[in-house]
Parts: structure tokens; sequence; C-alpha cells
């Protein structure tokens, strides 16, 4: 009687301090049932809220402090305004270009003959089907989840066993936005490095792949059957349309723009909110004295200061002479768009080589936003379980490709 008694109080002062019950729990269940107390949902929203709030106003007012309120409102703003004009538009061209040419390779069956010439590399390099080399060239010439579409039709699945299946979101990740990353390295005068960068990245996803296999083999034995049993052919994935030669070229080629077109605005949050950020976390002031101005790429060099307190490391495994430049891979990790939207700045700023080419092309094509896409990816075939098991596949087989790109370019550089 005593303890509601007391639990009637308790209950009434906070309906006093609290009247929205915003912090007010659920009753405690009878004590001889011992059911655990829990929190209410909005409380725990409330909590969350809190905690957001906290982390929001601590990081932009630390940034307010060092650089004024308003010096870092139109850094933020003039920042994005910039990437917007100088690197999001310039990406978004070269996507729509190699959309066509990507769609006419695809219509006049150059990729069925490119996949052929890779099949026998398959299983002694992936442990995959020679079928694969179709899903690694369709994601070279478009992005991740064009793997997923393949994945799905029988017709490609019935060669596979479960756990290499589940793998080929390792496998295609790795090569995601090939075409653009490349492109758009050469474009700015940097193609040996670029080229580099391509055997780094198919190192990376040799080790991604090959781990991803041998985690889920081990956490799953029994994945290690046929995917199914249905009856399906590989003369049945076809990409060719209907209509003469002119029609069909005239057909790819638009459809292949306006793939370009959805592939560069797709690229535009990553670009303006992760270039961003990740640009005032990079780059100091740009007044000769010390002071902000608040103009474009200002900021607070927290990364570049952290990297440069272990630069050793970041030389010796991708040759990284500046401390700035880690700033790419981190930022590849979520949109390798919003990576390939900080390079203009490094070369503004002289701290590029073709080394370092070849380490972003790596990283750049291997991670290729692989946080942002494998949870969608596992999740639409399935293997939802599998999620953490191929992010920690594909961040060792990241940093492989990067690894093997520096020491690449440094052997090409003694020869």
């Amino acid at each position: 009687m005593e303890e509601k008694h007391n639990n009637n109080l308790l209950n009434t002062m906070l309906s006093v301090i609290d009247p929205l019950h915003v912090f007010r729990h659920h009753e405690t269940a009878d004590r001889k049932e011992k059911k655990p107390s829990r929190l209410k949902f909005t409380t725990k929203r409330s909590i969350e809220a809190l905690v957001f709030l906290l982390i929001f106003f601590g990081f932009f007012g630390l940034l307010a402090f060092r650089m004024t309120l308003p010096n870092m409102l139109n850094t933020f703003m003039q920042t994005a305004y910039h990437l917007l004009l100088e690197t999001v538009f310039y990406i978004m061209a070269i996507c729509v270009l190699m959309g066509a040419i990507s769609k006419l390779l695809t219509e006049f069956g150059v990729v069925r003959l490119m996949e052929n010439i890779l099949r026998p590399l398959m299983k002694p390099l992936y442990n995959l089907p020679g079928v694969a080399a179709l899903g690694a060239v369709m994601t070279f010439l478009s992005d991740n989840p064009a793997i997923i579409s393949l994945a799905k039709d029988n017709n490609f699945s019935r060669y596979f066993k479960k756990y290499q299946l589940v793998s080929l979101t390792n496998f295609g990740t790795a090569f995601g936005m090939g075409l653009v990353v490349i492109a758009f390295m050469t474009g700015l005068g940097f193609g040996k490095g670029a080229l580099v960068g391509l055997l780094g990245a198919v190192i990376g996803s040799i080790v991604s792949t090959r781990l991803m296999q041998r985690f889920t083999l081990k956490a799953y034995p029994d994945m290690d059957a046929p995917v199914t049993e249905e009856e399906g052919t590989e003369q049945n994935i076809s990409f060719k349309s209907e209509g003469n030669v002119f029609q069909r070229f005239l057909n790819a080629m638009l459809d292949g723009g306006k793939s370009g077109v959805g592939i560069g605005v797709a690229i535009i949050p990553g670009v303006l909110c992760i270039s961003t950020i990740v640009m005032m976390l990079t780059f100091g002031p740009a007044g000769a004295d010390g002071t902000y101005q608040g103009v474009a790429y200002e900021g607070v060099p927290v990364i570049t200061w952290l990297a440069d307190k272990v630069n050793i490391v970041f030389y010796w495994l991708f040759g990284f002479d500046n401390g700035a430049l880690v700033s790419f891979p981190i930022t590849a990790l979520g949109a390798v768009g919003a990576a390939i939207g900080l390079v203009p700045k490094f070369i503004a700023d002289g701290i590029i080589t073709n080394n370092a080419i070849a380490v972003f092309t790596a990283m750049g094509m291997c991670w290729s936003g692989y946080l942002s896409t494998h949870t969608a990816m596992l999740d639409s075939l399935g293997y939802r379980k599998l999620i953490g098991k191929a992010i920690g596949a594909h961040t060792v087989g990241g940093l492989c490709a990067g690894i093997a790109a520096h020491w690449l370019w440094v052997l090409i550089s003694l020869i």
C-alpha cells in the first residue's frame, strides 16, 4: 500500500514539472511479477533529440567560436555554392557522357564481349563463376546497384552458390562508378595515376570478395549450396532493344545519357553536404595573416591536424605527404562523387601527385560509398544478417586497394 502511494506521489510530481509527459516513464509493474520497467517511445525520442542537439550545436558552436558565426555561415554556404557550380555540374556532364557511352557499349554487345574476355579470371581470382564478369563490367559502367538487378535474375543467379551470390555485393561495389572516376581523373591530367588506381581497385576487390566469402561460410556453412535448382540460361540475359541500327544507336545514347543525369543528380547531396563539412574540417583560413574572411573552402583543419600527427603511417601506406589528403578516402566511405569533389581544391593547393591520384582512384572505386549502399543491397537480396561482415570485409579491401596502388606507382616510377 505504501509503495502504491509513493508511485502515485511520483506521478503527481512529474505531472506538475512535466505537463507534456515527455520525461515520464511507464509505471513500474508489480514487483512480484518482476517485469522490467521500460521507457516510453516519446521518452526515447526526447533523449535522442537532446543528444542530437548537443552534438549539432557543439559541432557548429566550436566552428563558430573559431571562425566567428558570420564567417562560418558564409563559408558554409559559399563552399556549397562553389562546389555546385565548379564541381557538381562538371561531374554531371561526365556522368551524362559516360552514361551514353556505356549504354552504347551494352547495346551493341561490347559488354558481353568484355565479359567473355574476363570470364576465365573470375574463378581463380574471385572464386566466382565466369558469368560474374558481367556484373563487374555493369557496375564499372554505371554504379553499385547494377549488380543487384543481375543477382535477382534467375538466368544469372543460377550459376552461383548462396555464399558466392552474397559476395557479389562486395565484388560489384569495388567497381562502382569506375568509368566516371577514371574519366574525371584523366580529364584533370592524371591518366597514368588513374590507370594504376584501377589495378589497385582490382586487388582490393579480390581481398574484399574473398574475405566476404570466408566470413560467410564460417558463420553459415549451410550457405555452401546452390542458389536455385530452377532452369535458366545465360543467353536470356539480354540488353538488346528493338529497331534498326540507327534507332538502337539513338535510343541507347539518349537512354544512357538520361541514366547519367540520374547519377549526376544523385551525387548532389553527397557533394554539397559531405564535401562541404569535410572541407571545413580540412582547410584553414584563407587570409594571408591567418584570419578568416568568410569565403569558400575555409575552415578549421581538424582532419589535417590529426592526420599530420600520425602522417608517417599514411606516408608509408599511401605515400601521402600532406595530412589533408586523408579526407578523400574518408569522404569516399559515404559517396565517391563527394570525394572526387575534393580533388580540384587539392590541385589548386598544389598537393596532388600521380601517386595520390592512384590511391584516390583505387580507394574511391573500391569503397565508392559502400557504407550507404551495402545495407540496402544486402537487404534487397534477403541477407540483412550479413551486413556487418560485408562492411568489415570491404573496409579491409579498400585499405588494401590504396596500399597496392601506392606501391604499384612506386614500382612503376623505378622502372
